[in-house]
């Protein structure tokens, strides 16, 4: 029986991987290009997975979800993506930087951590397993957006200020509008979703989360 579990969670975390790939590389659907930032729908199969799977699949779905912000940024460079890819030269710089690493790697992986632990808490607190949904959707999209955006300020403020053509001192608020709008929507789109998608799929799925 415990082989059974193991073997079926790994056969749910890796389609949940592949679908994660897929939305990502599918053009204009997992990555949208913006003029200084892609705005993603990446995060919501990985909280959708992290719901179902729990804090360990969570954590691999964001980190696949990571390295393809890499591979697109690298592959599909814009005037930011040397937030997110060491491999495109930082402005003033002959090379990019390893802290891209960071920003594109630890924010992701901890969506999925974030929305896993917060569903748990969430069905504590409340009988209904789509408002526990809904809510860790929320969070776990939020987690990823500020993480971010406050990883790219204290990074890479500088060159990130230089590329806005913006003063320094006013990249915090730059930053912020873009929290409350990119941000705010795709928080608001991937609660939707969980809260749609996530609830029928559970009963398949507790028996089988780590």
């Amino acid at each position: 029986m415990i082989n059974r579990q193991k073997t079926k969670y790994m056969v749910q975390l890796s389609l949940m991987a592949a679908l994660v790939v897929v939305v990502a590389f599918v053009p204009f659907l997992g990555y949208i290009p913006l003029v200084f930032i892609k705005a993603t729908t990446v995060h919501i199969p990985v909280i959708i997975g992290a719901i179902l799977l729990g804090p360990k699949a969570g954590a691999v779905l964001g980190g696949v979800f990571g390295l393809t912000s890499i591979i697109k940024n690298t592959m599909e460079p814009n005037l930011s993506s040397f937030v997110f890819s060491p491999f495109i030269p930082v402005p003033g710089a002959d090379a990019g930087s390893p802290k891209a690493l960071f920003i594109s790697m630890v924010p992701r992986i901890l969506i999925g951590v974030v929305t896993a632990l917060l569903f748990r808490l969430f069905s504590k607190l409340f009988h209904s397993k789509r408002t526990s949904c809904v809510l860790a959707g929320l969070a776990g999209a939020i987690t990823n957006t500020i993480l971010v955006m406050g990883s790219i300020y204290v990074l890479f403020g500088q060159q990130y200020a230089a590329v806005k053509q913006v003063a320094f001192e006013k990249l915090a608020m730059v930053l912020m509008g873009v929290v409350f709008t990119n941000g705010l929507a795709e928080a608001v789109v991937a609660a939707v979703l969980a809260g749609l998608i996530v609830p029928p799929l559970l009963k398949n799925t507790e028996n089988s989360r780590i």
